[in-house]
């Protein structure tokens, strides 16, 4: 017989040398976007593309077949690339700069001295939001450090400006200065904003009551060398339902200051159709074109955006109704609830296309150029921002990207605002709160 040959002694696991582990790198590290496959793609060439495998691809998006059988405008979840997430991370950080202005804080805490109608005069809302968001009545007393919730603010009224003005108390040694108009803009609040008797401003510039400008256009106004307490006033007609309080507030100013004005014995007798002279609000004096809430922008973004002003300013666009319209269709077309899109859109610019920020924000949806080829990529084509049809898609297709990859319709809306990256990583900023509860206001309304 054979001698048998015993078998080599297997190692021990304490003799084994130990075997480096490798982290497996996330095959998204800048989260998923959306893909439309064209013509001549392969689930590989995707792969290589965006930095990633075939089998994270098949996973991702549960394909059969293990995704050799592609179809011209099928949809694929795909990694987002550098570029991308960059983009939308400048496109947040633009459009939270253009509009902190102009979002109201949530809370406000009251100090000594406060009443709940100075509160609203200060925010700009109307004092019934004020006590309806905070289930108050007129008769509720303040405590000092209260916090009082502060509603979107409400609609500017419309009033007629007079000719009229009070003559100065103090006289004032005035030159001239240049003012760049800003979308927005009339003479009229031009003429407030900084001072300048609207007669002279007509003046000065050539201009008169019916005179059209246009954002980038440069005006003269008042340089103030000496300040002059100049009290003017406006023309308000009373409305069915309008109270001497409610116009007070709105107009903010004080009741006691519109009964001398009016020389009104009490503020029980209003009638419908009745004019009512109004103290005009304390204005502010014109920024540097290059700021906006607080940030200053680089010269060449700041020419770029006077430049795009220019252009929409001279172009033809749709008017609020049809871009309305426009927001609609497309938002169908691309799957998204068209009243997220036109709240969106409105929130943004109120459906202007000739909207451009100080930061390069342009049209319907405030998309930055940078934003506005990641927008391009995923819609398939070249998007050109000034053409309202493409600023919209651009939009609608972010608002898209943003919905299907955020956790809540919130955490969506904060995105477009805030970034959707740093929303989930920051949580949202007191400002962005705000855009969220103005924008899902306007959805319910449309």
């Amino acid at each position: 017989m054979s001698p048998v040959i015993a078998p080599a002694a297997l190692p021990s696991a304490s003799t084994l040398a130990p075997v480096a582990v490798v982290q497996k790198a996330k095959p998204a590290p800048y989260g998923w976007t959306l893909y439309i496959v064209r013509s001549g793609d392969t689930l590989g060439a995707i792969a290589d593309r965006r930095g990633t495998t075939t089998g994270a691809l098949v996973a991702r998006n549960k394909l059969r077949h293990g995704g050799h059988q592609l179809a011209i405008g099928q949809r694929l979840w795909i990694p987002k690339s550098a570029g991308q997430a960059g983009a939308e991370a400048a496109h947040a950080r633009a459009v939270r700069a253009a509009r902190a202005a102009a979002i109201r804080r949530a809370t406000y805490v009251v100090r000594s001295g406060d009443t709940l109608g100075g509160i609203a005069a200060r925010r700009g809302v109307s004092l019934a939001a004020l006590l309806k968001a905070n289930h108050l009545s007129t008769r509720s007393v303040l405590q000092v450090g209260q916090k009082v919730r502060i509603p979107g603010s409400s609609a500017a009224s419309t009033h007629r400006p007079t000719a009229k003005a009070s003559k100065a108390r103090t006289t004032s040694r005035t030159t001239t200065t240049r003012y760049r108009v800003r979308s927005g803009d009339t003479l009229g609040a031009i003429a407030t904003r900084t001072r300048t008797p609207l007669a002279s401003l007509y003046a000065w510039n050539r201009l008169g009551p019916r005179s059209i400008i246009h954002p980038g256009q440069t005006i003269k106004v008042r340089r103030t060398v000496a300040v002059a307490r100049v009290a003017r006033t406006s023309i308000y007609t009373v409305r069915s339902g309008d109270t001497l309080s409610g116009i007070a507030v709105r107009h903010r100013t004080t009741m006691a200051a519109l009964l001398k004005t009016n020389h009104l014995a009490n503020a029980n007798h209003l009638v419908v159709g009745q004019h009512l002279r109004v103290p005009a609000r304390r204005a502010s004096t014109a920024s540097s074109a290059n700021t906006f809430a607080g940030r200053t922008y680089p010269s060449t973004t700041v020419n770029a955006a006077s430049r795009n002003r220019s252009t929409l300013a001279h172009s033809r666009v749709p008017t609020r109704s049809q871009t309305r319209a426009m927001i609609v269709a497309t938002a169908r077309r691309h799957g998204v609830d068209p009243r997220l899109a036109l709240a969106i859109g409105w929130q943004e610019s109120g459906w202007n296309q000739r909207q451009v920020s100080v930061a390069n924000a342009i049209g319907v949806m405030q998309v930055i150029p940078s934003s506005g080829q990641w927008a391009s990529e995923m819609a398939g084509r070249r998007l050109n921002l000034l053409n309202t049809q493409d600023n919209i898609t651009a939009g609608v297709v972010i608002l898209r990207s943003l919905t299907r990859s955020a956790s809540s319709l919130d955490q969506a809306i904060a995105g477009y605002y805030q970034g959707l990256y740093s929303v989930q990583h920051h949580g949202m900023y007191a400002d962005t709160k705000g855009y969220v509860r103005a924008v899902k206001a306007h959805r319910a309304r449309f």
